[in-house]
Parts: C-alpha cells; structure tokens; sequence
C-alpha cells in the first residue's frame, strides 16, 4: 500500500508543480500577445503579471514547483532501467532536461535585478535587448517559451486524454494551444518593428556593471549545479548497471525468443530492451495488468510481489505462477510466457481506434429492463415490436441524457446507463436517481399512446448501484465503445432482476441512496443475496409514485 500511495502521490505532485509553471508561461505568453495592440498595453499587462507572479508568495510557489519539476525529471530518468521508451515519453524527458538550462539566463537576470538593486525591467527594456541589441538572444528566448509551452501542452495532453468529455473539447484546446504562441510571437516581432523606427534611449543603471557581473556568477553556478545533477544521475545509472552486468541473467520466452540482460531490469524493461514485443497499456506504471506473464520454469526464487503488484494481481484474480512484467525482476534465470500479446497490424483494421487503458472510477451505474416482453413479442408483428423497441430505446435514451447520464448499451429490450463520469460521485448517484424517475414518467406518457394503437402497455424496473468501476474503451473496430465493467454493474444488474422479484418500480442499493443524499426514512427496505458476495446487501424499494419525489 506504502508502493501505491508512494507513486501516487509522486504523479500528483509533478502534475500539480507543471500545472503551476504551465500558468505562468500561459500569463507570459498572454503579456507578449498584447503587444499587438501597443506597447503600453504589454506594459499594463506586464504590471498584472509583476503583481501576480513576482510576490513573495507566488514566487515560494513558483520556483518551488519548477524545483519538483525538475527533480522528479531526474528521478524518472535514473529510476528507469533502460532508455529505451517510446518516442513521446522521450520527448518530454529531453525537454524537462533543456529547458530549464536555457531559461537560467533570463530568469536569473530578471529575478536578480528586481531582488537585489530593486529594477524592475520594462517591456521596452526587453524589447530593446532582445530585438535590438541582441537578436539571437531574443530567438533563443522565444524558442525557450514555445518549447516550454510544448512541454506543458503534452502534460495535460497525456492527463486528460482519457477522459470522456476530453474528445469534445479537444479541437477547441488545440486551436488555443497553437494560437496562443503564435500571438505572442507576433506581438514580440511587431513590438521590435515599432521600436526600430523608435528606439528608445538606453538608460544605464549606476549599477549596471556590478548587476552584470552578480548575474553572470549565479547563472553559472545554477548551470554547474543543473549539469552536475544531470551527469551524477547518469554516472549513477552507469555505476549501476556496471554492477548488474556482472549479475546478468536470462529470458527465455514461451515463443522461442531469448533475451539477456543485466540484473536489475524488469521483465518488461527486458522484453523492450532485446525487442520483443510485450504490450503494457499503461506504461509500465503497474497501473494495468496487460504485461502480465505466466512464470513457467525459474533457476531460483523470485522477488515477492510488492503490494502495488499485490494489489494488482488480486483485482485481476491472478493464478499464483502470474506476475506483472513491469514490476518483477528477476535475478536468476527463468522461462515465461506473455499471457497479453502486443497488437499486430493484422489484428486491427486500419480505422479501428487505439487501444485505451481503463481507469477505475466512482460512477452510478443504471439498468432499466421490461417486463413480460417474451409475451408482448409473441402477439405481435415483428414489424410493430420493431416500432414498439425504438420507441421504447428513444424514451430511455433521452431520459437517461437529459439527467446528465450516457446510455452505454441496450440489451435486448434491457438498456445500461453510466453517470458520474466526470468525477462526481455524488452528483452522480442524484442523476440516477432523477433519470429512474424520467423513464417511468415517460413509459406512462408512451403507454397512453401505445394503448390505444396497440393494445399494449409497457412496464419497466430499474435497478441502481453506485461504486468503484473500470471504465475504459473495449470492443474491436466499429463495435468500440467506452463501457464499464466490474462488480458495481454486477450488483446494478441484479437489483433489477430483484426489481421484478419485489413487484416494484426501482430497486437502488444502500451505498447510491445514502450517497444521494435522499431521505430514505419512508422507503421499505429489503436484504438480498448478491452471487459471490458472502454478505447480504440491504437495498430500497421504491414505487412509481414515490419516484417522482427526485424529478
């Protein structure tokens, strides 16, 4: 448990100290861009962001994540057994690396200035140094804030990509991400055009020499002491695997592929690093258990399983000869067999979407089913039960919208629906609650009409869970669709086959009513068995008219 909340809280804390530095260049982008209006509006902006991010406060704040930032950077890359990664993952760890060498500079000249002689360098002084006086500083700057700007974009990329309502607004972040730069870029370049024909007159500092030089020294320490960093973890990574090479041992894979490498590694690292293909959804985090292999034959004892590969392979009811490859290193030689192969280019069709580790999440899951429909079937055309299904689906589906929910599938005459998916639990329980009651509201509205055309009356019951779900894309080709699975759908299922069993309307499980946070003083209570759970479950019954207290 100490192994989860450990990495936990690491992953939290470097996304928590980029968001932190994400906005400031966003505020610093955002000043540069209103040098297209004029000078002095990216002078007025330039006091707002002083005030904001020059304080005491927010520069504890500041440089307190950007120092995080970097020394998770250089956690990550000695924690790693090897370089090979894919080409995004490179991507960000050589950009966490350059950037903060390249910004010392100017961070140093701007924070010195200000703390130690009381200068405060305004938009027309940097203009003048970076466009005037010395060009190449100013293109090396620029390039610095775009690619920091990059660097941050591909953070919040890789944190929000999963989440459903992401892909909505994704083209509109996108169309930001590009044009905010792009402003800035522009307002810097026509500022420069402007003060060319204008140039302002150079003020010296008395102390201009002696800033120079304090500047100078402090940038170079700062440099030696990044660089040193940076080298010692590499020079440790070296002294590392100098040791483990001399402890080397041997993979052998169940489909003849056989791979050595030094002591130390995970299977996973192993598989990467003699280029077998071993696919891993989450990276290698011990977050999935798609790397999972079957240990077929070992020269000596394996490591024990640490409890956040524990804990992974008993959500997972793993057998005991199974051990996640990302998390298991072995020290002597063994034989395994990878249980989840990697994705050929012959398994997919070319359209069909990427593969999308599930996460687990609180939601409130709903199942609505109807009653006698074996009986309503066999009276009737298949033409009519067609019209009948559709008008039925339409019914449910637009209740189940309307409450904030997302219809996720329909079974038969049965349909499934999902809420809280963007996070909130509670409201999510409530949104069940209320689209429970919109479906049997509306059957009655659709039953008025179907009466007297049909000769039918449609019952429905629904039954309503809330709890811990893996939510994730699953499917093949066309057929893909973000579902969820897992015990808390068990349990919805069940409650609306009690439904039934009761004679009532809805069936909602204890947990979702209580975190509703609805009265349930004058609802009848049941307990029922639930199939592979030991205790019973304590569940409310609640009729059509009582429903109506949560539209």
């Amino acid at each position: 448990m100490d192994d989860i909340v450990s990495e936990t809280s690491l992953r939290r804390a470097r996304l928590l100290s980029g968001l932190v530095m994400l906005a400031f260049v966003f505020s610093h982008l955002l000043n540069h861009a209103l040098a297209l209006i004029s000078l002095e509006a990216a002078e007025y902006g330039r006091g707002w962001f002083s005030l904001i991010w020059l304080n005491p406060v927010s520069s504890v704040i500041f440089y307190g994540a950007a120092l995080v930032h970097v020394i998770l950077v250089l956690r990550t890359i000695y924690s790693r057994r090897t370089l090979k990664m894919p080409v995004r993952e490179a991507t960000q760890i050589i950009l966490g690396l350059l950037i903060p060498y390249m910004i010392i500079d100017h961070a140093a000249g701007i924070r010195l200035a200000r703390a130690l002689y009381s200068i405060d360098i305004g938009y027309e002084v940097v203009i003048n140094n970076f466009w005037i006086r010395n060009p190449m500083l100013g293109l090396r700057q620029s390039t610095v804030l775009v690619l920091i700007w990059l660097h941050g974009c591909l953070g919040v990329f890789y944190w929000l990509r999963y989440r459903d309502w992401y892909k909505q607004i994704s083209p509109y972040l996108l169309t930001f991400a590009v044009l905010l730069p792009i402003l800035a870029l522009l307002g810097f370049s026509d500022a420069g055009r402007a003060m060319e024909t204008n140039p302002p007159v150079r003020v010296v500092h008395p102390n201009q020499a002696e800033l120079e030089a304090v500047v100078d020294r402090v940038t170079a320490g700062l440099k030696t002491i990044f660089g040193g960093a940076v080298l010692l973890v590499f020079v440790m990574r070296g002294a590392r695997s100098w040791r483990q090479r001399s402890n080397s041992f041997e993979i052998r894979y169940d489909h003849g592929a056989l791979v050595r490498v030094p002591a130390g590694l995970s299977i996973l690292e192993a598989s990467r690093s003699g280029g077998v293909s071993h696919f891993s959804a989450c990276g290698g985090k011990g977050r999935c258990s798609t790397c999972r292999v079957r240990i077929i034959q070992t020269d000596g004892p394996l490591p024990e399983p640490s409890s956040l590969e524990r804990a992974t392979l008993q959500r997972v009811h793993a057998d005991d000869d199974v051990r996640l490859g990302c998390q298991l290193r072995p020290r002597h030689n063994l034989s395994v067999a990878l249980l989840l192969s990697s994705r050929q280019k012959g398994d997919m069709p070319p359209n069909a979407e990427p593969i999308r580790p599930g996460r687990e999440e609180e939601i409130a899951v709903l199942f609505c089913d109807l009653r006698n429909f074996t009986a309503l079937s066999e009276a009737r055309l298949p033409y009519d039960m067609v019209f009948l299904l559709n008008r039925y689906f339409t019914m449910v589906g637009q209740a189940v919208e309307h409450a904030g929910g997302r219809l996720d599938k329909f079974i038969g005459d049965g349909a499934m629906a999902l809420f809280g998916l963007d996070g909130d639990k509670d409201l999510a329980s409530r949104n069940a609650l209320k689209a429970a009651a919109h479906i049997l509201r509306n059957v009655e509205t659709l039953n008025e009409e179907l009466e007297r055309q049909f000769a039918v009356k449609l019952k429905v019951v629904v039954g309503i869970h809330a709890g811990p779900s893996i939510v994730g894309v699953m499917g093949y080709g066309d057929a893909k669709n973000l579902t969820a699975i897992g015990d808390t759908v068990n349990v919805a299922s069940r409650l609306e086959s009690a439904a039934k069993e009761f004679d009532t309307s809805i069936v909602v499980s204890e947990p979702l009513l209580r975190q509703s946070g609805h009265d349930a003083q004058t609802l009848e209570r049941r307990t029922i068995a639930i199939r592979g759970k030991r205790n019973e479950m304590r569940v409310f019954l609640i009729s059509e008219l009582e429903s109506r207290r949560f539209l």
